[in-house]
């Protein structure tokens, strides 16, 4: 059995160090090319005026359905973000090796879908209280995180934070552990992770969210 091998499976709590972190590859890891469900591209080109935003809830499988059934959303993708190793695979990943978090790729239209509203989504359908993890799923993989694009994204990630923090903590619930940060690299998933449970509709999906709301605006963040 390989170094690797023995690895996989094995559920680590924390981030990577450069030492640790395996050494990837130069070259992108083949993919779809189409959306399963919309056959929409997935890496464009997109649109005039669509915008784009990243959302690590878990699992990616049931996070990227939730997403690409919301209207205005015009294409979605599950891919890798926020680690060390270039261009992993998803077997490097579940290592926790690699510093990445499952990640879902939206493509949204802001005519129809306000990114406040794919912030409300995200808010309400997963925990963002767990630390290294979702549900029965453990690891830096599975950690809570936005991945922002632009200023006026990252302000309104951080406001709608914490106007769902002050509903949790009314509640009785835990402090948010969701990271929030400018968007990294963001590496495609293999073919076939992408639209997985468009494929596999009786598939595996994790997302259980608080039963908290996250209810009226955040404050008005500055311009």
């Amino acid at each position: 059995m390989s170094f690797l091998d023995a690895l996989i499976g094995s559920k680590k709590l924390a981030m990577p160090t450069s030492d640790d972190a395996l050494p990837g590859r130069p070259e992108a890891i083949p993919t779809a090319e189409r959306h399963y469900v919309s056959g929409h591209p997935l890496k464009g080109p997109y649109p005039e005026g669509l915008e784009t935003a990243y959302f690590g809830m878990g699992c990616f499988w049931g996070a990227e359905r939730l997403f690409w059934q919301k209207d205005g959303v015009w294409v979605t993708a599950v891919g890798y973000a926020g680690g060390l190793t270039p261009n992993p695979t998803y077997r490097e990943t579940t290592t926790g090796l690699t510093g990445h978090a499952e990640i879902v790729k939206v493509v949204y239209d802001p005519r129809k879908v306000s990114y406040g509203e794919l912030l409300k989504l995200f808010w309400e359908s997963h925990d963002p209280t767990q630390g290294m993890r979702q549900g029965n799923d453990v690891g830096t993989t599975y950690r809570s995180a936005i991945f922002t694009t632009g200023e006026a994204q990252l302000a309104e990630a951080k406001a709608s934070r914490d106007h769902y923090q002050a509903a949790l903590k009314a509640a009785g619930r835990e402090a948010i552990t969701t990271e929030i940060a400018p968007a990294p690299e963001f590496y495609y998933a293999e073919e076939e992770h992408q639209q997985y449970l468009g494929k596999n509709p009786y598939g595996y999906c994790g997302l259980q969210g608080t039963g908290v709301a996250c209810a009226g605006e955040p404050p008005a963040v500055a311009g």
